[in-house]
């Protein structure tokens, strides 16, 4: 039952992926009407600072900046950020966890301006911003994006008219690698132009962006539609709309395509914004979404061919969110065509590799 549902629902989002559609914005959820707590008068710190707190037996209760926000003791002792606690130059803690009291609740507490002061049992002092609490409280993260996009289709990208961003300009000035790292963490692709075809080439390029990362094919290969790996992407037969390495537990985060030779005719870059297709689900279907993003599905890659002999098994949701914001950022969600994210011309040799240092899967 769960399986028919499921691929009734993948049916429908590679339809959607297939259909022209407007561009929708994530909407912000409004979380301040999940905490009508009261904060009582004999709390109230400045008024100029519209800030107040409640101290309760095991957790401080702080509204500011339109939020309220709980902390537990334990957290914000072991959070402090004292010179005893905490190391600046390495962004580690100092402090043993351990030795914290689970019990444990300040002694007295006290606004200065905009920093909160806890005195412990055993006279030390913690001190924080307010605005560094509302940043790493938990119901400051429910209203923070952590990766804002645009969502688009073949119309809106066009009329876009993203730049893409010359090969020395990008290897050689921050100005070059900044606008193609815009333009990928907005809408997911970025294209570098002028890049001599060699693999040596690719290979800086790629190192320019991140670290290379190490699969079952190597950091990077050259491949051609000679089948020399059990794989579609090796054939000249067509590859529909699909997310590349769902086989892999962390699939990867960057995919570089540079296609050094074409003969002949035939083959097309396809590109679709799957976050764009994911949106259009939660706001048509928001029960459907939430079971794709709840029900785990085994990814299989199956290779049999020469001396390569590979079975890789992922496991996940077809869309995963964080869970405090609910906000998208992967998709897996592979056709019966395996590997290759960008369809391109049927004769061509390529150059391939990826990188996973930044959280950038939203090509489908």
């Amino acid at each position: 039952m769960w399986c028919h549902r499921l691929s009734h629902l993948q049916s429908r989002l590679q339809n959607l992926l297939r259909r022209g559609v407007t561009c929708w914005a994530f909407q912000q959820l409004n979380f301040k009407s999940l905490f009508p707590l009261v904060i009582h008068s004999h709390h109230t710190a400045s008024e100029s600072l519209n800030c107040a707190w409640q101290q309760h037996e095991d957790h401080f209760e702080l509204q500011y900046a339109n939020t309220v926000m709980r902390f537990d003791y334990v957290w914000l002792r072991d959070h402090c950020r004292s010179a005893s606690c905490y190391n600046s130059k390495t962004h580690q803690r100092s402090l043993d966890t351990a030795s914290v009291d689970l019990c444990i609740k300040p002694k007295t507490i006290r606004l200065d301006e905009t920093t909160l002061f806890f005195t412990w049992p055993d006279g030390h002092v913690t001190k924080y911003d307010l605005d560094w609490l509302v940043r790493n409280s938990y119901e400051g993260q429910k209203q923070k994006v952590i990766q804002p996009r645009i969502l688009w289709n073949a119309e809106i990208y066009q009329q876009a008219q993203v730049p893409s961003v010359d090969f020395q300009s990008f290897l050689e000035t921050n100005e070059g690698l900044k606008n193609f790292l815009q333009n990928f963490l907005l809408y997911g692709i970025a294209f570098v132009e002028n890049v001599p075809p060699t693999q040596e080439h690719t290979e800086k390029l790629a190192e320019r962006i991140s670290l290379i990362r190490e699969t079952i094919y190597g950091r990077m290969w050259y491949f051609t539609s000679d089948f020399s790996r059990g794989d579609t992407a090796y054939t000249k037969l067509a590859l529909d709309r699909h997310t590349d390495t769902t086989y892999f537990q962390e699939p990867c985060g960057i995919q570089v395509f540079h296609c050094l030779k074409h003969e002949g005719t035939g083959g097309r870059t396809l590109l679709v914004d799957g976050f764009y297709a994911a949106e259009q689900v939660l706001q048509k279907a928001p029960e459907e979404f939430e079971l794709l993003t709840k029900v785990p599905l085994k990814h299989e890659y199956i290779e049999n061919v020469g001396e390569c002999h590979n079975h890789m098994i992922g496991v996940g949701p077809v869309l995963n969110i964080y869970p405090w914001n609910k906000e998208l950022y992967l998709i897996s969600c592979e056709d019966k065509n395996k590997l290759l994210l960008l369809p391109l011309p049927l004769d061509c040799n390529m150059n391939y590799t990826n990188t996973n240092s930044l959280p950038l899967d939203n090509l489908l």
